[in-house]
């Protein structure tokens, strides 16, 4: 079996070789034939002149080189679409992802799952990380209800028909985990060693958070409406109406009895607000719907397990 690693790299030169060097000795010890794909996500220092020095050793290591830092999840996507293996591991360059845990990766992926998760435990990077993590962690478990401890771990193992239906971009390479649970594949996780910084420092800041809220928002639209867009827009048009004619039909009922001046309650106009606004919000759901289904009539992109003809 051919295994490919895709590995996004921004400026880790010190670490690159011997990263190398200790999954070529533990895929050595499965049997199976290995493929590495380094990213050069526009790295500043020597990481570059590296991978050419690695490449020139050993024909299974291979590089794409951006122009620029377009990110990690440019740079899966672009390693996804370029992997032969059947089955496709990320791991992070900086050396705090053991390949000694490869073979129980491909163990739990022989139970029939499609994609495992490394859950880094105990893990070793400071409180600026972990505390933002698990916030994001736990905020993603409930609103995904995929059970597990650390859905934006670089160290995954997944079989190549879980990569080809990835479409990364922004920061989605965090909720890499919830798509493919969303898209129906298998998902699980193992406790997996976690080594601190030997080499450079983090690249990763708190900003990071701000454009996953909105990149987690994008997604978790487009799985769960996509195909009924209507439920999303009809349900805050109801509910934004409902408000607005409640608020008016009270003030209407009071005028009747001679309790109120409606001019002179400000609440009336925003119940006509609210009304329009959720009027807006029904047709805005009626023609995603429209959209939606001449969409759909052309083409349909379901995740197909398998076919039996």
């Amino acid at each position: 079996m051919l295994i490919s690693f895709v590995i996004p790299t921004y400026n880790e030169e010190e670490s690159l070789a011997e990263l190398y060097r200790q999954i070529a000795a533990n895929v050595a010890s499965t049997g199976h034939d290995y493929e590495i794909i380094f990213i050069d996500d526009g790295s500043t220092d020597g990481s570059f002149a590296v991978m050419e020095e690695l490449h020139a050793k050993d024909d299974r290591v291979r590089v794409i080189q951006f122009r620029r830092n377009y990110g990690k999840a440019a740079a899966l996507e672009v390693g996804f679409d370029d992997v032969k293996g059947e089955v496709v591991f990320t791991l992070d360059a900086d050396l705090q992802d053991d390949p000694m845990e490869i073979p129980r990766f491909l163990e739990k992926l022989d139970e029939g799952y499609d994609m495992v998760i490394g859950w880094k435990y105990p893990r070793l990077d400071p409180i600026t990380k972990t505390a933002p993590s698990k916030l994001f962690n736990a905020t993603l478990r409930a609103s995904t209800g995929l059970n597990i401890h650390e859905n934006n771990s670089g160290y995954k193992a997944m079989r190549r028909i879980v990569a080809e239906e990835m479409t990364l971009y922004g920061e989605m390479h965090r909720f890499i985990p919830a798509i493919a649970h969303w898209r129906g594949f298998k998902v699980t996780e193992i406790k997996v060693k976690h080594h601190p910084r030997k080499f450079g420092k983090t690249k990763y800041g708190l900003a990071r958070m701000w454009r996953g809220f909105f990149d987690f928002t994008t997604i978790y639209f487009l799985n769960q409406f996509t195909r009924r867009p209507l439920h999303f827009f009809g349900s805050v048009g109801l509910v934004t109406f409902g408000i607005g004619f409640l608020i008016d039909f009270i003030l209407t009922v009071q005028w009747a009895l001679g309790l109120t001046v409606l001019h002179t309650r400000p609440l009336l106009w925003l119940g006509f607000l609210m009304i329009i606004v959720g009027i807006q919000f029904l047709i805005f759901g009626l023609l995603a719907e429209m959209i939606t289904y001449g969409r759909i009539t052309k083409q349909a992109d379901y995740s197909i397990r398998q076919t039996l003809d």
